[in-house]
């Protein structure tokens, strides 16, 4: 058996920022970090559109907004000191018709009150910025940007195994089980023991709070994202990122364009649900997963108030020319034969039994465990902020 003071459950960006967080403040302490699959970063963190968010969008006082902020200011700090590129290319989120007009205008205010730099823009600016894009105004955010969060991930793992800490890979953990001041890890590369377990396994993060007889005030629900790449010959329509005016009853910010750090221009993603937590194309199907989601009374809830905003995800999904149109809204010029397919992502949502849509973090604190049971988007920008929040919380279980 494996004995280390911290386990860390997960090998995505908040697994491994936390893991390097931890290793600069506690030095001398023994951290193992096990991860199901065979290498870091392939889900969540690996399959996102790569972007910097700004933390324009969220609830000022929210977790959202601050980590974000926080998160952002970290990150590029540590790209730089890293040598890990990225580049603040901006970002304009466009309103295409009056009845957009107000919350576009409470965007801005959201954008105002947590600090983001932005500015109101009419159709000769946006022209300007982006001159394929069709908009009556827009918000230009140009602190926006892009980056590859696989390359910052292999930055922290080296960072933290650099101070004599472990990663353990396909260690898929089975049961946690609470023996004295110690939680032990039973898993498929070995068991573990450590006085402190931090959860941060994403997708299955209410699973493995379930493991420790937990019980999650929400229950995650997948939800996949679809997204085409436009050929070379059309990367011209996108110079940074474009964004449409998310509709607020939904967290998710509707299709756009954003411009890759590595090269190449991604549209999308739609936003449907998943019948796997491993769901990337629409065959994938786990009979545990679909029947844990189907049968759940908060995502039947959701379902009954979100029936047909889900319906026309849905369609985009099967339909190209359904998902080409309202890429149109945005670049009029798209057209069908611009795109070729690109990766899916899952996106790991925290659905509440009453069917809300958990638009905030949600981190729990307990005996000898922290969960991260809600962490979407913008968390990989905020990962250096939501890790130094757990490491604040470790300290009192380190201490005691």
């Amino acid at each position: 058996m494996a004995r280390s003071d911290i386990l860390i459950i997960g090998g995505g960006i908040i697994g491994l920022a936390t893991g390097y967080e931890l290793s600069l403040r506690f030095p001398r302490l023994r951290i193992i970090l096990v991860e199901k699959e065979s290498d870091l970063a392939l889900h969540q963190t690996g399959r996102n559109s790569g972007v910097l968010h700004s933390g324009i969008y969220y609830k000022p006082g929210s977790l959202k907004a601050t980590f974000c902020m926080e998160g952002k200011r970290r990150l590029e700090a540590f790209c730089r000191r890293e040598s890990v590129s990225y580049a603040l290319c901006g970002k304009v989120i466009v309103a295409t018709d009056v009845v957009e007009m107000p919350r576009l205008q409470e965007i801005e205010a959201r954008g105002i009150a947590n600090g983001v730099p932005c500015e109101r823009i009419g159709p000769e600016r946006l022209h300007e910025l982006e001159p394929h894009c069709a908009g009556i105004a827009a918000l230009h955010v140009p602190t926006t940007g892009i980056i590859d969060y696989t390359t910052v991930c292999r930055r922290l793992s080296e960072r933290f195994q650099e101070c004599e800490n472990s990663i353990v890979l396909n260690a898929r953990v089975l049961a946690l089980e609470e023996v004295g001041a110690e939680v032990l890890a039973h898993s498929t590369n070995g068991d573990f023991s450590a006085g402190l377990v931090i959860n941060c396994a994403g997708l299955y993060s209410d699973r493995i709070m379930m493991l420790g007889q937990g019980r999650p005030q929400a229950q995650i629900v997948p939800f996949r994202g679809e997204y085409f790449e436009l050929l070379p010959a059309a990367h011209h329509f996108c110079h940074g990122l474009i964004y449409p005016v998310p509709n607020p009853q939904f967290p998710f910010l509707g299709v756009h364009f954003t411009r890759m750090i590595m090269g190449g221009v991604e549209c999308g993603p739609n936003a449907v649900l998943a019948l796997s937590r491993e769901g990337y194309r629409k065959t994938d199907i786990d009979i545990r997963d679909a029947w844990e989601t189907l049968s759940y009374p908060g995502f039947l809830r959701l379902a009954r108030k979100h029936g047909w905003t889900g319906l026309g995800e849905v369609w985009r999904s099967f339909s190209k020319a359904a998902f080409v149109r309202a890429l149109q809204r945005l670049v009029p010029e798209i057209r069908s034969e611009h795109l070729i397919p690109a990766l899916s992502g899952v996106r790991a949502q925290a659905v509440a039994p009453d069917g809300r849509l958990l638009d905030d973090f949600m981190i729990i604190e307990r005996h000898h465990r922290i969960d991260v049971i809600n962490a979407p988007s913008p968390a990989a920008t905020a990962s250096l902020s939501i890790a130094a929040t757990i490491a604040d919380r470790a300290q009192s279980h380190i201490v005691s």
